[in-house]
């Protein structure tokens, strides 16, 4: 079955944009370091043309912004404006997670699709039965508790929010004798299988880990979620920006995985997860000798030297992917 990409993007430098953020700026998350762009959308799509032949669409979201060496023209590309799938009611919108919990609004998308965010590049060949096999996600089901974090509030609200509605559907130790594969996978990462393990001392679930990094999902598993919590979607939606009320995308994921509805395997085999720092030597160690097929570069929204970590970053990007993409000019 076809497989798509959906990458919702933002130019945060644009001042029209800019000018309709100041005026919904309320409590939410609007620092503007959540919107800073490292400029590496161009090494994206390189990526996805070099690394990724099989996919069918990208559905390249935006907010009536697209880059002028975009090739629009390129038949694997489908630029979609919030407008054009986001109900009214939500707009305009600044929150990420208001623009992917309504992606299944999208009547072009397809049943399978990987989820993205312009920070996850792929620098290796992949195969489309690295993501899906018998039109299930291929994932990881790893259990791990909810972390206070007093630098990052937002967010673990959110992964509790998740918790909680998954806890609503899910019973624990059920799952966990109904589905001891899905749990206890032989190539997952020591690691999760230990915690797994140690999961079983408790009734109720802690919470969980979710890679941020592709994620595989289905679009009937969002729609259906949205039937059955449309309350949560809903205020999720109508939230500007990113908010303590919130669930996020992770929510489907693990919801799917709970359900049974996956190919279990350690997903973090072939991915390498990154947050910015001022020393990034393994990072850039990363993408000079490149062993996986797939990073996330995160910005931890920390004071950082950004122009110089960008030169970095598009010095070594630029020798992983010298040549233009099909989706360039």
């Amino acid at each position: 079955m076809s497989v798509d990409i959906v990458l919702p993007w933002v130019d945060g430098s644009d001042p029209e944009w800019r000018k309709i953020k100041a005026q919904y700026q309320e409590n939410g998350d609007a620092r503007d370091e959540r919107f800073r762009d490292f400029d590496l959308l161009r090494y994206w799509f390189r990526g996805i043309d070099q690394c990724m032949p099989w996919v069918r669409t990208v559905h390249f979201i935006t907010m009536n912004q697209v880059p002028s060496w975009l090739n629009v023209s390129n038949e694997r590309l489908h630029i979609i404006d919030h407008r054009d799938y986001i109900p009214e009611a939500y707009l305009p919108t600044f929150n990420s997670n208001a623009i992917e919990l309504n992606v299944y609004r999208i009547p072009e998308l397809s049943e399978q699709f990987l989820l993205l965010n312009d920070d996850v590049l792929f620098l290796r060949e992949t195969k489309e039965t690295d993501y899906f096999r018998d039109g299930k996600p291929v994932d990881m089901l790893a259990l791990q508790p909810v972390v206070a974090n007093a630098d990052n509030e937002v967010m673990s609200y959110i992964y509790l929010n998740n918790s909680i509605v998954l806890a609503r559907h899910f019973d624990k130790r059920t799952t966990m004798k109904q589905f001891p594969k899905a749990y206890f996978c032989s190539s997952y990462p020591l690691m999760y299988l230990g915690y797994n393990n140690l999961e079983r001392m408790w009734p109720r679930f802690t919470g969980f880990f979710t890679a941020h990094g592709p994620s595989p999902l289905l679009k009937s598993q969002l729609a259906e979620l949205w039937e059955m919590e449309y309350e949560v979607m809903d205020t999720a939606s109508r939230n500007h920006f990113r908010d303590k009320t919130d669930v996020n995308q992770y929510l489907v994921r693990e919801f799917n995985k709970l359900k049974g509805n996956f190919i279990p395997a350690n997903i973090l085999k072939d991915f390498a997860y990154f947050d910015l720092a001022e020393d990034n030597h393994k990072l850039y160690e990363c993408l000079d000798h490149p062993k996986v097929s797939s990073i996330c570069i995160n910005d931890s929204n920390r004071e950082i030297p950004f122009e110089d970590i960008k030169k970095e970053l598009h010095e070594r990007m630029e020798r992983l992917f010298p040549k233009k993409s099909s989706f360039e000019r």
